[in-house]
C-alpha cells in the first residue's frame, strides 16, 4: 500500500466585481446629516440602475450617525453619517463608467472601501484543480512505486483536503482614460487531495 498527496491548481478570469461604496456627510444636527447621507446614498443606487445594474446586485451593508466633537473632545460641534452599499457588477468593463457616475452622483462625500474579483462559476476551475491534484498524486505513487520494485494496483481511499477557496490575484493599473480601470487578471483555485493504492 502506498499513500501519497497531491497538489493541482487551475485559473478562470473572474467575471465579477462587487465594489463597496458609501457616503459619509457631516452637518451641524443630525436630521440635516441624515437626510445628506440618504439623498447621495440613493443618488449612488440610482447610479447603478442607470449603469445596468440589477436591483438583486445592490445591497445596503451599513449605516450610521455620530457625534463631531471638538479637538478637546468635550463639546459636540455637529454630526457625521454614513451610508455603504455593495454593488456586484457582472461586466467588469463597467466598472470605469460606474465610479464615474457614482463620484458624479456622491460628490466628495464618495468613498470606495473596497474592490473584489470573483468567478460568477467557480465550479469548472475547481474540477480542473483536482484532476491536476490526482494527477499529480498518481505520478508521484508510480515514482514512488518503481523505487520499491513494485506496480500500482486499484486505489482504495481518496480524501479531498479543503484548504480555502479561490485566491485572487489582480492589479489596479494607472488609469489611461478616465475612471477606475481593473485589471481582472486570474482568480487561482488550489486542490489538494491524499490518494491510496494497493499493490498489485
Amino acid at each position: 500500500m502506498v499513500e501519497v498527496s497531491g497538489v493541482g491548481s487551475a485559473g478562470g478570469v473572474p467575471d465579477v466585481v462587487r465594489l463597496d461604496v458609501g457616503v459619509r456627510c457631516e452637518a451641524a444636527d443630525v436630521s440635516t446629516v441624515l437626510a445628506d447621507a440618504a439623498g447621495r446614498a440613493t443618488a449612488l443606487a440610482d447610479a447603478a440602475r442607470d449603469h445596468g445594474v440589477e436591483p438583486r446586485d445592490l445591497q445596503t451593508t451599513g449605516a450610521g450617525v455620530r457625534p463631531r466633537h471638538d479637538r478637546e473632545g468635550v463639546e459636540v460641534i455637529g454630526y457625521a453619517a454614513h451610508q455603504t452599499l455593495r454593488v456586484t457588477v457582472r461586466d467588469p468593463s463597467r466598472v470605469g463608467a460606474l465610479v464615474d457616475a457614482f463620484a458624479g452622483a456622491a460628490g466628495s462625500a464618495l468613498t470606495l472601501d473596497h474592490l473584489s474579483l470573483e468567478l460568477s462559476d467557480p465550479g469548472p476551475v475547481r474540477e480542473q484543480a483536482r484532476a491536476a491534484a490526482f494527477a499529480d498524486a498518481r505520478a508521484k505513487a508510480l515514482q514512488y512505486a518503481t523505487l520499491a520494485g513494485r506496480e500500482l494496483g486499484k486505489v482504495t481511499a481518496v480524501t479531498d483536503v479543503v484548504q480555502g477557496g479561490a485566491q485572487p490575484r489582480y492589479e489596479l493599473m494607472a488609469a489611461k482614460t478616465g475612471g477606475l480601470p481593473v485589471e481582472l487578471g486570474e482568480n487561482t483555485v488550489t486542490a489538494t487531495v491524499v490518494v491510496r493504492w494497493d499493490w498489485t
